[in-house]
């Protein structure tokens, strides 16, 4: 589990083809704690490290992790070469501050820049997602992009905006994308499990009036 605020950056230093999947390897921008097997937020992705080289809690050291097909098929992990940044989380512990909102690290999707303008010192950002996606952004929620959290200023016509603050384009990699550039895009999990709940075929009477009662069902 995360919370979508990005602890620092990471360069890929190495791209290497394990049959249909990959081994990716990066070195954090600065100094990183971490043991083989902890789970690390990969350009929001959700990735088990494999293996660590000395200095890496003095900004020296890599980290590698396997990428698996299916996760090359449902993110765009698998277009990373070397010398990209990417945004790295670890893990949320039970007593750390939950700061962004809860991300899981499982993308529900991949979207794309459709646009980026300045206003005054904000960045205004459009993604464009699919269906699937859209669904569950609403005006004033949260969203992961590539891993970062953010609030989601409005939504319609098959794409969203948010307001991206001088400090998250400095802290996180999306100052360096492009319009047209393809980002991870997960979705508040909360919504999910509104509508599973909702679609039940035997919701239970009390939930149900307590989503009535919040707004969330008429």
């Amino acid at each position: 589990m995360f919370t979508g605020l990005v602890e620092t950056l990471g360069e890929v230093t190495d791209v290497q083809n394990t049959g249909s999947g990959i081994r990716l390897s990066l070195r954090p921008l600065s100094g990183f704690d971490l043991e083989t097997g902890d789970s690390v937020s990969v350009n929001g992705v959700c990735l088990t490290v494999t293996r660590i080289t000395p200095g890496l809690s003095r900004q020296g050291g890599e980290l590698a992790f396997d990428v698996s097909p299916e996760t090359m098929r449902s993110t765009n992990l698998g277009e990373l070469k070397t010398g990209d940044r990417v945004n790295l989380e670890r893990a949320l512990r039970l007593s750390d501050r939950l700061g962004g909102h809860i991300v899981t690290g499982h993308v529900d999707n991949v979207g794309t820049i459709a646009g980026k303008r300045p206003v005054g010192e904000y960045t205004f950002y459009t993604f464009n997602a699919p269906p699937d996606v859209l669904k569950y952004i609403v005006k004033k929620g949260s969203v992961a992009i590539d891993g970062i959290s953010l609030t989601v200023v409005d939504v319609g016509g098959g794409a969203f905006s948010t307001a991206i603050i001088p400090h998250t384009l400095a802290a996180t990699n999306l100052g360096d994308r492009d319009v047209g550039a393809r980002v991870n895009i997960e979705v508040d999990i909360i919504g999910k499990y509104v509508e599973r709940l909702l679609n039940a075929k035997e919701p239970d009477s009390g939930l149900m009036e307590l989503l009535k009662k919040q707004g969330f069902a008429k």
